[in-house]
């Protein structure tokens, strides 16, 4: 929590509100054989897809904000499950293009389906997907998220005794 007020910090609040999305994707999208963060990948590429993109695994960690490294492991593992295919950048030889097959396609699109009904209880205490308060709400996620944050030094007297 925080030294000196009686409620949750928002930091606390962002990390309950992210975990609680997770677990909740993580259900939902499991009868299709995927992960949260397999959702995340494959959907993603879905959309940079149908922008006529073919995105790079790099290009693709940018956008999801996962790790490069992560990106790969999840790719690798897309693979073999059939959903996606990586082929070498014919500009960038050390780069891997990644594209959804048919079948990564159509789970996609089931994936897709499921996590909207989500978001739809997800915002339903906000008005609903399209109210005023989602939108300010996401104004503000998108202002949080755009703010770069750089790391105190563990030594740092203003970290001291603070949480998430």
């Amino acid at each position: 929590m925080s030294n000196g007020s009686s409620g949750p910090t928002p930091g606390f609040l962002v990390w309950r509100l992210a975990n609680k999305w997770r677990v909740a994707v993580d259900r939902a999208v499991n009868p299709l054989g995927l992960t949260h963060a397999q959702y995340s990948l494959v959907a993603s590429l879905h959309g940079m897809q149908r922008a006529g993109e073919r995105p790079s695994q790099r290009q693709l960690a940018d956008h999801t904000g996962l790790e490069a490294l992560y990106v790969s492991k999840l790719a690798r593992t897309l693979e073999s499950a059939g959903l996606i295919e990586r082929t070498r950048d014919p500009r960038d030889p050390r780069a891997m293009q990644l594209a959804l097959t048919e079948q990564g396609q159509a789970v996609t699109r089931q994936a897709i389906a499921v996590v909207q009904e989500l978001h739809h209880q997800l915002l339903e205490p906000l008005g609903g997907l399209d109210a005023p308060r989602t939108r300010a709400f996401t104004d503000e996620l998108t202002t949080l998220l755009d703010a770069p944050l750089a790391p105190s030094a563990p030594n740092d007297r203003t970290t001291q005794g603070a949480t998430p």
